[in-house]
C-alpha cells in the first residue's frame, strides 16, 4: 500500500511547503500552516486530443444574455444584470446582510428556470422564517441545507437551475480531499467545480464567502482570480446603509457601487444616495463641507467635517474616518508651506459623514477647506461644493467627468461650485447651467478667499 503523501498549507494564501513553518514566506502571517493529504489524480492524455484552436475572426459576439435581480443597484454593480453562466463572489463582515440580498435577488430575478438556494450554515425553516420576514415568496425558489459538494452537484444535474446561490463557500467540502471544509484546498477545489457547472450548464452561480479580520474574502487569492465578479458588502454597524462595491467584473465596470438602507423588512434601494448623504447637515458652522465624488459612473455629494483644535501633547494627533489618514497629513501640509497655517501645534480629526470611503483625489479641496474652516472658526458658504485635486505645490488641478459632478450639484440645489481653473474649458461648453456660479481656482489660496470671509 503506497503511503500517503502530506504537505503543509498556508490558509491565507494559499503557499504550500514539505515541513510545517512558523511565519509564512508567501503573506508573512504567523501560525497559518495546516497539514492536508496531496490527492494525486491521474489525467489520461487522450482527454486532450480533442482540442482543436479557433481563429479569433471566426467567433460571433452577440449581446451577453443577462438575469435582471429585480434591483436596480444591483444591476448598476454587475454592469446591467447577472451575465448567465457566470461565477459571482459576495463578501463582507458578519451579519451584514450577504444573505439578505441574495435571497431578495432569488425572489425578483427574472430567471426562467429553478432558482436553487444552497446553504450550508443554516437549516431550511431558518431560511424560511427570513423569507416570511423579507416578503420572498417565489414558487419558483428550491431551498436545500447541504454541505456534501458531490449531493449537491447531482442535484444541480437533477434540476438544473438558472440561478444558484452557494451560501456560504467555506462549508461546502469535496469529499475526495481529505482537508477540512474552508481550507485552502477545499476552497479552491469547490471554486473550480463550481466555474464548470456555471460554464457546462449556462447556470448563473452566486457564492457567498467570509472576509478575514482585515476585510479580504477568506481563503486563497486564487478564489478571487477564478471567479468572474467579485463584490464586496461593506457597511458600518451601527449606521443603516449598504454599499455594493465591485472590486472585479468581467461583464461591466469596477468603480460602480449600490447603495442600500437596512430595514426591518430587508434591503431597500437608495435612489438619490447624495440626498441622503447631505440629510441633517449643519449650517453655517465651521468645518463642514462638501464635495462632488465620482463612483464609477455615478457623482455623489458628500459631507466632509473636520475639526483642528490646539493639542495638549507634545505630539499632536492626526485621526481620519472614511478618507486616507496619509493624504490628510500632506494636505495640512500643504496648508502649513504655501497658505501660512500653523498646524504644527493642532490636533486634526477629520471625518466623512455617512460611513463612506472615499480615495478620489478630487476630493482634496473639500478636504483642505474643511480644515482651514476649522482652524480659523469660519464657516464656508453652505450652497458651496468642492472639487479639485490639490497638488504639493498648493495648485487645484483638474479632474475628470466635471460635468456630472456640476449636474449633481445643480440637482440637489447648491449654487455655488468650486472648480479647478483647467476644467473651465469643459465647463463653457456645458448649456443649462444657468443660476449655478462657476468660480474657477487655479491655487488654494483663491480657493479659500472664495469662500471664506477671511483666512
Amino acid at each position: 500500500m503506497a503511503k500517503s503523501k502530506s504537505v503543509f498549507v498556508c490558509q491565507e494564501c494559499g503557499y504550500e511547503t514539505s515541513g510545517w513553518l512558523g511565519k509564512c514566506p508567501s503573506c508573512n502571517q504567523w501560525n497559518t500552516f495546516v497539514e492536508e493529504l496531496q490527492e494525486r489524480i491521474n489525467v489520461k492524455s487522450s482527454a486532450v486530443s480533442d482540442i482543436r484552436p479557433v481563429k479569433i475572426s471566426d467567433v460571433q459576439l452577440g449581446e451577453e444574455e443577462r438575469y435582471f435581480t429585480g434591483m436596480k443597484e444591483v444591476d448598476r454593480v454587475l454592469g446591467g444584470g447577472a451575465v448567465r453562466g457566470s461565477l459571482i463572489l459576495v463578501g463582507g463582515d458578519p451579519g451584514i446582510g450577504k444573505s439578505t440580498l441574495l435571497l431578495q435577488v432569488c425572489q425578483n430575478i427574472t430567471a426562467d428556470l429553478p432558482i436553487l438556494y444552497v446553504s450550508g450554515e443554516e437549516s431550511i425553516k431558518q431560511i424560511k422564517m427570513r423569507a416570511d420576514r423579507l416578503n420572498v415568496n417565489n414558487p419558483a425558489i428550491l431551498m436545500v441545507s447541504e454541505t456534501s459538494f458531490g449531493s449537491i452537484e447531482r442535484l444541480v444535474e437533477k434540476i438544473k437551475p438558472g440561478f444558484m446561490v452557494i451560501d456560504s463557500i467555506q462549508t461546502v467540502y469535496c469529499d475526495e480531499l481529505s482537508s477540512a471544509p474552508g481550507s485552502v484546498s477545499q476552497v479552491r477545489e469547490v471554486t473550480s467545480r463550481l466555474m464548470k457547472i456555471a460554464k457546462n450548464m449556462n447556470t448563473t452561480v452566486a457564492i457567498v464567502g467570509h472576509v478575514t479580520k482585515e476585510g479580504a474574502i477568506a481563503g486563497p487569492k486564487v478564489l478571487e482570480h477564478m471567479v468572474d465578479t467579485v463584490l464586496y458588502f461593506e457597511g458600518e454597524r451601527h449606521l443603516s446603509y449598504r454599499i455594493l462595491r465591485a472590486v472585479k467584473n468581467r461583464f461591466g465596470s469596477t468603480n460602480e457601487i449600490g447603495i442600500f438602507e437596512m430595514r426591518d423588512v430587508g434591503l431597500v434601494e437608495v435612489d438619490n444616495p447624495s440626498a441622503m448623504m447631505l440629510s441633517g447637515r449643519p449650517r453655517n458652522v465651521p468645518g463642514s463641507v462638501v464635495v462632488s465624488s465620482l463612483e464609477g459612473t455615478r457623482p455623489m455629494l458628500i459631507e466632509i467635517q473636520a475639526l483642528v483644535s490646539a493639542t495638549s501633547f507634545g505630539m499632536p494627533r492626526r485621526l481620519a474616518t472614511g478618507v486616507d489618514h496619509n493624504r490628510v497629513t500632506i494636505l495640512m501640509a500643504v496648508l502649513e508651506k504655501r497658505v501660512g497655517m500653523q498646524l504644527y501645534n493642532c490636533d486634526a480629526y477629520v471625518n466623512v459623514i455617512g460611513g463612506i470611503k472615499i480615495d478620489e483625489p478630487a476630493c482634496d479641496l473639500g478636504i483642505i477647506t474643511a480644515i482651514a474652516s476649522s482652524f480659523k472658526n469660519v464657516a464656508v458658504d453652505p450652497g458651496a461644493v468642492f472639487i479639485g485635486e490639490v497638488g504639493l505645490t498648493g495648485e487645484v488641478r483638474a479632474v475628470s467627468q466635471i460635468e456630472k459632478r456640476i449636474n449633481e450639484a445643480m440637482r440637489i440645489g447648491f449654487s455655488t461650485c468650486i472648480i479647478p481653473l483647467g476644467n473651465m474649458k469643459i465647463v463653457k461648453q456645458m448649456r443649462n447651467i444657468q443660476g449655478m456660479d462657476i468660480i474657477p481656482v487655479e491655487n488654494v489660496q483663491q480657493a479659500l478667499e472664495a469662500v471664506m470671509l477671511k483666512i
